[in-house]
């Protein structure tokens, strides 16, 4: 796996589901504009509107520590105002300074490493 993933999943308040798409827009703009190595950061909204998902990829660990810290002040008035209940999915080896950060921030996290992978077919 050379790639590091993660999914993060959320609750949108009561409410504020229009604030909460232009916070997400504002996050898909920094993130377009400042981050170096992610590879995807795909936000999926429930039919009904009060949960997330975001589907995110990068080039390795650290990246997501770019990401997260160009993000930040975005993060914060999504949860400050738009979003709640806050739970993030890692799949990869992590970094110290991801682990670090993780635990700084005190999201609720669960680490997966790698087993295996659906490998091409080959032609024969």
């Amino acid at each position: 796996m050379s790639k590091f993933e993660a999914r993060a999943h959320l609750k949108v308040r009561d409410g504020q589901l229009e604030g909460f798409k232009r916070q997400a827009s504002e996050m898909m703009r920094v993130t377009r504009e400042q981050d170096t190595g992610t590879l995807a950061y795909d936000w999926f909204l429930s039919k009904d509107g009060t949960e997330c998902e975001v589907h995110e990829a990068y080039v390795d660990a650290d990246a997501l520590v770019e990401h997260a810290l160009n993000v930040r002040d975005a993060r914060a008035v999504m949860f400050a105002e738009f979003a709640y209940d806050h739970q993030m999915a890692f799949y990869g080896d992590p970094s110290p300074r991801l682990i670090a950060l993780v635990n700084k921030i005190g999201v609720d996290a669960k680490w997966f490493t790698f087993l295996q992978a659906l490998e091409p077919a080959t032609a024969h």
